[in-house]
């Protein structure tokens, strides 16, 4: 708990310092495109992860800074809670977050003079473990209405990958999610956009196929926007909060790599939702 506390307190310092070299305006605000019909389940998508960042102070950054423009508000813990509840793993991460926050909470309000006001918590970071990026992108399918045989929510964004390729696989024309290499395939709003963060990356989807189950530390975007040079994705438990941010694409639209001490882009997922049987 005291080492949360010390994180907590270190992003909080540093929160209101921009990354150096990332001095670029933020981008306009972000709307569902006119090419994607309003009713489409691809547009709620879009719309449930603009939901979400709109909650957050719609937090943007380009690329992958070590630091937000400003500290996320401690109180989105709350929403936080309400996105492990849509896991299986959820109700057990639930009642630890709970029970932790209750005890620090009272551990910080004893440690103040009699008659002060009310403890706050210092950052928050004091949720970020488990990890939740997972259980964001399961949220936001749940609120567009993908039922849960089309994307099992997962608090690991390895077990759904290996489901969506496992559909894929098995009937190709048909699956609601189709992986394409992102060297090769220009990122739509409602797509997904994945990094592997292992020590030893995959940098093509299909070596996931051949270890099917077995888990890796990866992560997910919604991918809301493209276009003008920039693919537009939100994630969660990014930098301990939803953010918007801005990859670098070229000028036919693919997602340009990462830089090299980064985690790559190994795949994809073109959302089928609204065209697959």
């Amino acid at each position: 708990m005291r080492g949360w506390m010390r994180k907590g307190l270190a992003l909080a310092m540093a929160g209101a310092a921009l990354l150096a070299g990332c001095a670029s305006p933020p981008p306009p605000p972000v709307v569902p495109p006119a090419s994607v019909p309003p009713a489409t389940q691809s547009a709620a998508l879009v719309r449930a992860a603009l939901t979400e960042w709109d909650r957050w102070g719609r937090l943007t950054v380009d690329g992958w800074p070590e630091a937000l423009p400003v500290q996320a508000a401690p109180e989105n813990y709350s929403s936080i809670l309400t996105y492990w509840e849509s896991v299986p793993e959820g109700p057990g991460v639930i009642r630890r977050h709970q029970d932790t926050h209750d005890a620090l909470l009272a551990g910080l309000t004893e440690m103040l003079p009699e008659g002060a006001p009310p403890a706050a918590l210092p950052s928050i970071s004091l949720w970020a473990y488990p990890a939740w990026s997972a259980a964001f992108v399961s949220y936001v399918m749940q609120r567009a209405g993908v039922p849960g045989f089309v994307f099992p929510p997962s608090a690991a964004h390895s077990t759904y990958i290996d489901a969506l390729l496992a559909g894929w696989a098995s009937y190709p024309e048909g699956a609601p999610f189709r992986p394409h290499d992102p060297s090769e395939y220009a990122p739509r709003p409602g797509d997904l956009i994945c990094a592997d963060r292992s020590s030893a990356p995959l940098y093509h989807w299909q070596d996931k196929l051949a270890e099917a189950g077995q888990f890796r530390p990866m992560h997910c975007d919604v991918v809301v926007a493209s276009g003008g040079g920039v693919v537009q994705a939100i994630g969660g438990n990014v930098l301990d909060a939803v953010v918007l941010r801005r990859f670098p694409a070229d000028p036919a639209g693919h997602a340009l790599p990462p830089p090299w001490d980064k985690p790559p882009f190994f795949v994809v997922f073109e959302n089928r939702l609204d065209s697959a049987p």
